[in-house]
């Protein structure tokens, strides 16, 4: 959900070392960013940051990009790093730039509790899309990687349909996260919620 007028966030995510302004000045090059060789994964839609930066925390070894079109919202993720974490950027954009800020540097892509579009006729709006992993492709570096939660039934069914559809396999699979084996999982701030409300969690990887 979009937080409104949250004061000063322009001024935060400007002044913020984790922003990256130039992001475009980047493409194809972001190990320099880093200054390693390290994995990179990305997160489209990090919504108040929890997850990535959970992620980044765990994961030392492995460079996190979160990326999140709204100012009131990004600037709450700002406000969340408590720590100096190294290996986390955050990217203030529209998922629909994707292909214009990376080439080929990508491993991972994880699309958590993205927005499902429920009408029929903003099913390409879906970040599960064949418009949208069509332009995945041209991001990874090697194996395409997508890992994806979500809520959403619909929305789950809709992407195991896109998936399979443009030829990704099948990995991993919970209809119910918290009651099957959990590893290694970092949640989101809507997985908590859902959780707590009793929501099943859906969750799939899949590869090609």
């Amino acid at each position: 959900m979009r937080l409104r007028n949250v004061k000063g966030a322009s001024a935060i995510i400007e002044s913020s070392d984790y922003i990256i302004k130039d992001y475009k000045e980047y493409k194809g090059k972001y190990k320099e960013l880093f200054n390693n060789d390290n994995p990179i994964h990305i997160e489209i839609g990090m919504g108040k940051g929890d997850f990535i930066i959970g992620m980044a925390k765990k994961y030392p070894k492995i460079n996190f990009i979160g990326i999140e079109k709204f100012d009131s919202v990004i600037v709450r993720a700002i406000e969340k790093i408590d720590e100096e974490i190294p290996n986390l950027k955050l990217i203030r954009m529209d998922a629909t730039e994707i292909e214009e800020v990376f080439d080929k540097e990508i491993d991972c892509i994880y699309l958590n509790f993205s927005d499902p579009w429920p009408k029929k006729r903003h099913a390409d709006r879906r970040l599960t899309s064949l418009k949208f992993l069509k332009r995945y492709d041209c991001l990874f570096k090697g194996e395409k990687n997508v890992i994806m939660k979500t809520d959403n039934r619909k929305l789950f069914e809709f992407s195991l349909i896109s998936f399979t559809n443009y030829n990704y396999k099948i990995e991993e699979i919970s209809l119910d996260l918290y009651n099957d084996d959990i590893k290694d999982n970092v949640a989101t701030e809507y997985e908590k919620k859902f959780h707590s409300l009793g929501f099943p969690i859906y969750k799939i990887i899949v590869k090609k």
